[in-house]
């Protein structure tokens, strides 16, 4: 007995690890092209647009990363995929330097399913910024 109190008196001890804090995440503009390196590959986080704001669906990463089933929606503006129920290519934005996309042509039953995705993000990912046409980046800050 006497000999465990002296060991657990005299042991080393190690000291308490420090839980890593996550980076902070700094609220920002984006352009459809300055998004687009947010898709998972590389190292980078996965970020993804819905009318106008961009979610950090990072924690998602199997099934917005590289060779998940909405992988073509990272780094990219997800909307009219989203309210369509479709992952093909032909719903992303072509022209990175033109335009957002109004989605004024999507019927109620569209924008309802889009508003469904959205209020899902919002429940499960941050808001990190706001997707903005090429050359309004200064307007919108």
């Amino acid at each position: 007995m006497l000999l465990y109190t002296a060991y657990s008196w005299l042991r080393p001890h190690t000291p308490a690890a420090i839980p890593k804090e996550e980076p902070a995440v700094v609220f920002r503009t984006f352009t459809p092209r300055t998004l687009l390196p947010y898709n998972g590959q590389n190292d980078m986080p996965v970020y993804l647009a819905v009318r106008g704001r961009v979610f950090d669906v990072t924690s998602g990463r199997n099934f917005y990363g590289p060779g998940g089933p909405y992988a073509n929606f990272a780094g990219r503006d997800a909307s009219r995929g989203l309210a369509h129920g479709s992952f093909d290519e032909d719903m992303l934005t072509k022209d990175l330097d033109g335009p957002l996309d109004t989605l004024s042509d999507l019927t109620k039953d569209q924008l309802e399913a889009l508003q469904g995705w959205e209020e899902r993000f919002d429940e499960k990912y941050l808001v990190v910024g706001k997707l903005v046409a090429a050359g309004e980046e200064e307007k919108a800050e």
